[in-house]
Formats: structure tokens, sequence, C-alpha cells
């Protein structure tokens, strides 16, 4: 029957055989693994100088900032980290969502950590992003000491990108630094102190000054376009970045394109990363790169040099004005978050529009306001959520959930939703863990009654930031919000006196770390965990305990439950 079939299609049995390889070709394609992309890490101290001061910093291969995770949506990564430090060591992957696998996050509450001379294997997929993102330490204050780089997540070949592509783009750190060291400013903060002012701003590392002879950090050919991937991964300044005669357009912000708008300076706070392209349309020479800090008694500034190819005509010494400052600057600041919109049209990690999305068309199922303090508990400085000021017990949070044995490390919801007027008086020391509903669409406010700005993130998701205003938050004020085109975000600031509103759907099975980027503030409590747990504990919603996982605390020599199915 088939062979009088083939003779009526006029077809031979070659080219039918033929077809039926390539089929199995394809459905075999359609069924592989995404691609992976292997790095191993040797993390080390090392001396360098940022600021003119030597200082001791964490090396990974040598590099401050560390290596480029340079890959495409959906793809695996694979990361074998080395611990040659003389103490504990975690990275984790700022804004990268970790879908389904909080097991690697890289946090005290979801992870044991690596111990000296020891290695560990992390295995995450970036699964539907797209974006400019970053890793860096958590444990101790190694924030303070480098262990930085930068993560970079294009589109795959087939999706398209609301601009064309640059002649080459380039990752940008800045942020504040401290010469007194990562150890010494944990001593300080260990004592009840806080770790004061910043010295100075550097550039990847990096701090010049108008007039200084200096090797250009990037160099331009005239008419092409360039993309700058900035990340403020400092310890507690909000920057300013600005280019000497040259316009920004902003294009990405925390994985999502934007309505392209052009801006003369750009305000990044910290914990936050946006794309910005520059076009070389200015007189062949050379060209600053300025950032100076925000919202401190004293404004620092530093520069780096591009130079256009072929020139060597240095730099003019005038710089283009920083933003204004106090209470002005605040309007200023909170004016350019209200420019961000979401390109509606624009495609993301997939093919659909990334604006198919109608969040504001959800009903919410919880709101949860949480209200930031400073206090001092028997004479020592701690940062608080809601009146409680977060502490790490001996086992990670998510360790002791798993193994079934949480209500001998924390108890759940210790916080209320909603806290009352005075909670920032009667402030105490425990684990802070949020009990959430899986797939639930919350509402989070951020209030901020302190008079220094706020800087938040959300591990495992990305919010829709919907709304900052000055003044006291009250559900009147949701008719305020975006509900169109508010950004997809991970990071969102808060002002001093003012709130802020992000609405998501938790829909990433976990143990997620919500948190201030202020890394003062974050070790000394302004700190909580979100639980998110499947009631079918299924393996369509959350990966199993993986093998390699290391075991510390009450579950150290504890046989591993059964995994999910």
């Amino acid at each position: 029957m088939y062979s009088g079939c083939l003779r009526d299609c006029n077809m031979d049995t070659r080219n039918f055989g033929f077809i039926v390889v390539l089929i199995c070709i394809l459905i075999t394609q359609a069924k592989a693994e995404d691609p992976y992309h292997f790095f191993e890490w040797k993390v080390t101290y090392g001396t360098i100088s940022p600021l003119g001061v030597p200082t001791q910093v964490i090396l990974i291969n040598d590099k401050f900032p560390g290596p480029v995770i340079n890959c495409t949506s959906n793809n695996n990564i694979v990361v074998n980290v080395f611990n040659n430090l003389d103490e504990p060591f975690l990275l984790t992957w700022n804004g990268v969502q970790q879908r389904k696998n909080s097991w690697v996050d890289g946090t005290p509450g979801t992870m044991c950590p690596i111990q000296p001379g020891t290695n560990f294997t992390y295995k995450f997929q970036v699964k539907d992003q797209i974006g400019s993102y970053y890793y860096f330490p958590t444990t101790a204050l190694h924030k303070a000491a480098g262990g930085v780089g930068i993560i970079q997540v294009h589109s795959r070949p087939l999706i398209p990108v609301p601009f064309d592509n640059p002649a080459d783009e380039f990752a940008v750190f800045v942020g504040d630094w401290f010469n007194k060291g990562h150890k010494a400013l944990k001593n300080l903060l260990d004592g009840g102190n806080s770790i004061g002012h910043p010295e100075g701003i550097h550039i990847n590392g990096k701090s010049a000054q108008v007039g200084t002879q200096a090797e250009p950090s990037w160099t331009f050919e005239a008419g092409k376009t360039y993309r700058f991937r900035f990340c403020n991964p400092g310890m507690r300044t909000s920057v300013n970045f600005r280019f000497q005669d040259h316009d920004m357009k902003l294009v990405e912000v925390e994985g999502s394109h934007l309505m392209q708008n052009e801006y003369m300076s750009m305000d990044l706070h910290v914990g936050q990363c946006m794309s910005v392209l520059v076009t070389a349309d200015q007189p062949p020479k050379d060209y600053y790169l300025v950032v100076s800090s925000r919202f401190t008694k004293q404004v620092h500034t530093t520069v780096a040099t591009i130079r256009y190819a072929g020139t060597n005509i240095p730099a003019s010494p005038e710089l283009p004005p920083p933003p204004p400052e106090k209470t002005a600057g605040i309007a200023w600041s909170i004016n350019q978050f209200r420019s961000f919109r979401w390109n509606l049209t624009a495609s993301a990690a997939r093919p659909n529009p990334q604006g198919s999305y109608h969040y504001g068309q959800i009903n919410i199922t919880r709101t949860i306001k949480l209200v930031n303090s400073r206090n001092y508990i028997d004479g020592k400085l701690r940062f608080a959520l809601n009146g409680v000021s977060h502490i790490d017990p001996k086992t990670p949070l998510k360790l002791s959930e798993y193994f079934g044995l949480a209500e001998k490390e924390f108890k759940y919801d210790i916080i209320p939703d909603m806290p009352p007027a005075d909670i920032e008086k009667n402030v105490k020391i425990a684990p802070n863990v949020l009990n959430a509903t899986y797939r639930n669409f919350v509402e989070i406010i951020f209030e901020n009654h302190e008079n220094t700005i706020q800087s938040y993130h959300l591990d495992g998701y990305s919010f829709f930031a919907v709304a900052i205003e000055p003044g006291r938050w009250s559900p009147e004020k949701r008719k305020n919000y975006n509900l169109e085109d508010a950004l997809s975000r991970h990071n969102v600031a808060v002002f001093p006196g003012c709130w802020a509103a992000v609405m998501l759907t938790l829909d990433n099975a976990g143990m997620w770390s919500l948190r201030s980027e202020m890394w003062e503030r974050f070790y000394l409590g302004q700190q909580l965990y979100v639980s998110v747990l499947s009631p079918e504990r299924s393996l369509r919603d959350e990966y199993s305990l993986p093998e390699t996982t290391q075991l510390c605390g009450i579950v150290t020599n504890l046989p591993k439950p059964p995994g999910y199915v």
C-alpha cells in the first residue's frame, strides 16, 4: 500500500527516506536541551587601589570586576566556584529569576556557604529572560570587597530587538568604595556601629579626576553606536552618570525594553542595572564619562575617558552638571522613574510581545506594607522591616523547611501585613519569613519613614513597579498606579518620606530573599524571606533538592527526603 502511494505521489523511496530522517532530526533538536555555558572560577584575595589607597579585594580568576557571563535567553549556566578565601563564601545572581530553583539562589537563607578550600557548582537557567544583571557575594561583608561581575542575557537570534545591533557593548560597574576594607567594615557592624560614609566612587574598580593622564577605558569609531550596560553594586550610595557632550538613549532596565527616550544624565540606585545607547556623533577627541554620588552631604565625582579612534585631543575640563540635590533632586529622580514606560509592542525572551501580560486587570489577593526602621537594641545598631530585624539561623531556611524541621528554626508570619503606626518602636531580632500562597497576585508597599533613600530587591521574580509618591500610602492611592505600562523589574528605590508600590504573581516556588540592597542594612536585619510552596510538591512547580547540595546546621547528617515527582 505504501509503495503504491509513493508511486501515485511521484516520489521515490530514496526521497521518502530522506524526509523521514530529516523529520527525526528536527524532532530530536526540538527535544534537545538549551545550550550550556561552563565556567570555572577561583575566588581569591588581592590588592588594588580603586581610590589610590591599597585595599584588600576579592578577585574572581584574578579579575575585578570578575568574568562576564555572556549568554542568550534560556541558556543553562554552570559555574564551578572554588573558595580560596579564609572564610565561607556565597554568590547570588542578582535579577536572574532561578525558575523553580531557589536551591542555588546563593543567599544565607537558601544555601550553606562554600567553606574555605572547597568548591560548589551552581547550575541555573536564564529562563525566558533578557537584559542586564550581575552577581555578587552575600556572605559577611564581602560585597564591600568586590567579587562582582555582570550577566548579559541576549535575545535569541529570531526574536527581534527594538533597536539596531550596536557596534560593541561595554559592561560598567559604578558605585561607592570604602578604603577601610571589608573585614574592618564587618567589625564595625558587629560592634553595633555604622560603616559611615564611603571615601569615593569608582568606575570598574578605578577612579580618576579631570586632567589626569589615563589610558582610555573605551574607544569609539565616529558614526557608530555603542551599548553601555550600567550596574550599581555599591554598598549604600545612589549615583548619577552622564557622558560629556553625548546624549543617551535608554533601551533596557533590568530585563525590560522601554519606550526609548533620550537623557542627558541618569540616576542609578543601589542594586539597579540599565542599558543605554550612545552614538559617536561629536567631533573626534577624548570625552569623559562622569559619575557622581547622589543624595550625599559630600558629593564624590570620578571620570573615565572615552577616546575617538585616531585622535589624541584631550577632553575638555568642563563637565556636564549633576542633577539637583535635596528636595528638588528627589522630585527630579522620581520624575525620571515615571518617565520609564514598558514597550508593549517589543518582544522579550519569547515570541509574544512583552506587554501581553495585563497585570492591571488582575485582582489583588494580598497587600503587604513594609515599613523600614533604624533601631538600637541593647546599644547596638539594627535595621528592621515591620518591627522585626532578621537574623539567619544556623540552618538555611530553605533546608530546614524542606526537611520538615522549620518549627525548630523559625516561625512564619511574625510580622503583620499592615503594620500599626508605631511599628518602629518595639523591634525584635528573629528570622523573618512570610508564608505566601502559590500563584497569588500580591501588592507590596514599601513605605520609608526615614530621611535616607532605600533600595529593595526581590530574588526569584520581576515585579511591576507601579508607583512612587511622597507621603504615606493608603488604598486610595491605587488610583495613581500605572496599570498599563509600568516596567517589569526586580529593584525599586524608595525616597525619604515616600512610598513605592509593586505588583507581582507568586508563580515561582521556592524560598526567596526580599531585601534592602543597602548592604549595611541587609547585614543588620532589613530583609526577610518569602516562602512560596507549591501544594502539589511537583517537579512541574519546583525542582527537588539537588544531589550536590551541601548540608549544614541541624540537617547536616540527615538522609535526604524523597524528591518531588
